[in-house]
């Protein structure tokens, strides 16, 4: 199993940063691909950005120049940021956690709220 702890949300005025973090624990061995997603109220769950074991990154074209994903690999531990720049209020929603691998994990956050104000 995986237990994945996210934190950094918050509220912030349009055109400021925010900063989200997950930290994943326990089986991280089997973990490649740990991504973003976001739903905003009424709305579907949609892939903000990834990141694979080997460094590849995604981003949906929302996103893209304005966020930015990255991973750091510990002993026990692996942690994906989200970097969010520029933002403006339609990047207000909930933001999850993902993580993927072998075995089909598959393992979700609790997810982190983001509301960016005009």
């Amino acid at each position: 199993q995986v237990q994945l702890v996210e934190s950094g949300g918050g509220l912030v005025q349009a055109g400021g940063s925010l900063r989200v973090s997950c930290v994943a624990s326990g089986s991280i061995f089997s973990i490649n691909t740990m991504g973003w997603y976001r739903q905003a109220p009424g709305k579907q769950r949609v892939l903000v950005a990834y990141i694979t074991g080997g460094g590849n990154t995604g981003y949906a074209d929302a996103v893209k120049g304005r966020f930015s994903i990255s991973r750091d690999n510990a002993k026990n531990t692996v942690t994906v940021y989200l970097q969010m720049n520029s933002l403006k209020p339609e990047h207000t929603a909930v933001y999850y956690c993902n993580v993927t691998g072998r075995s089909a994990l598959d393992y979700w956050g609790q997810g982190t709220q983001v509301t960016v104000s005009s």
